[in-house]
């Protein structure tokens, strides 16, 4: 039997600054092995990170995994595209929701599940710049708020 237990792997902060996450998703990613090797010692970087459709499947992009120090001839790009893990019913509606306007599909997060690595996906439309100072303004007084009862 599998163990449940979920390993935070990497974040990508940058993506709820920068969109609205109305729904999240788990998906199951196509990995080679040094990748999985990189991945732990949290040699991963989501910044840039989307995903697309190609011929009916989700695939990520821009997702930098460094290459596996001792993995020479078998490491892989850095930068490939990988494929997403997902049933059917999951990726047509997600197809669904992207061909509405304004919707991306975002990793969020890498964790492992037990022994899987699996990356959290979220369909997110796009944040107006008044949006996202109107998020910093909010963050700032709750630290102060914070600040000011410990004191």
């Amino acid at each position: 039997m599998a163990s449940t237990s979920k390993k935070l792997i990497a974040q990508n902060k940058k993506a709820r600054h920068d969109y609205f996450v109305d729904d999240t998703f788990e998906a199951g990613i196509e990995l080679c092995g040094t990748e999985v090797k990189s991945l732990r010692s949290g040699a991963v970087n989501l910044k840039d990170s989307f995903c697309r459709f190609k011929d009916g499947e989700l695939f990520a992009m821009g997702i930098h995994i460094s290459p596996y120090e001792q993995g020479n001839i078998f490491n892989k790009d850095p930068r490939r595209d990988r494929k997403l893990l997902l049933h059917r019913k999951e990726l047509d509606r997600l197809f669904g929701a992207v061909n509405k306007k304004g919707f991306s599909i975002i990793p969020l997060s890498f964790y492992f599940s037990g022994k899987w690595v699996k990356v959290e996906l979220g369909l997110c439309r796009g944040k107006k710049l008044y949006d996202k100072r109107e998020a910093d303004a909010k963050r700032t007084m709750e630290m102060e708020a914070r600040r000011s009862n410990v004191d």
